[in-house]
């Protein structure tokens, strides 16, 4: 989380979403399999363990790009997605294994509409 966060505040606010993009990606260039739905799952819920411990803003963007960051220091990858859900309007982050499975998301997940996808989908 205090990669995320040092990340985010590094610049002005208004490329914020611009370098945490650049570290997803980068992150995901690093990576040469993709991770077990466990273990993905288990990233997730340990980010959102500590994110309780952050003294920051911690949601849906800060979160996902930390479990990128996370998996991709094992060299495991997982899909990165950013979308957006109609009525009422809403953007959302979460991440997806490689062959597009919701990773620790709750059902209202489905109703995104991704916009922007980083990392490998491959089909299995």
């Amino acid at each position: 989380m205090a990669t995320v966060s040092a990340v985010k505040g590094a610049g002005p606010r208004s490329t914020a979403m611009h370098r945490m993009t650049a570290v997803v990606r980068t992150a995901a260039s690093t990576c040469r399999r993709p991770a077990a739905p466990e273990q993905a799952r288990a990233a997730v819920l340990a980010v959102r363990r500590a994110a309780w411990l952050s003294p920051g803003r911690t949601a849906c963007l800060e979160e996902s790009v930390a479990v990128v960051l996370l998996l991709a220091m094992r060299r495991l990858s997982v899909v990165w997605c950013h979308g957006v859900a109609p009525d009422p309007v809403r953007l959302h982050a979460w991440v997806q294994t490689a062959d597009g499975a919701f990773v620790a998301e709750p059902g209202s997940t489905r109703s995104c509409t991704p916009v922007l996808a980083i990392g490998d989908r491959r089909d299995h």
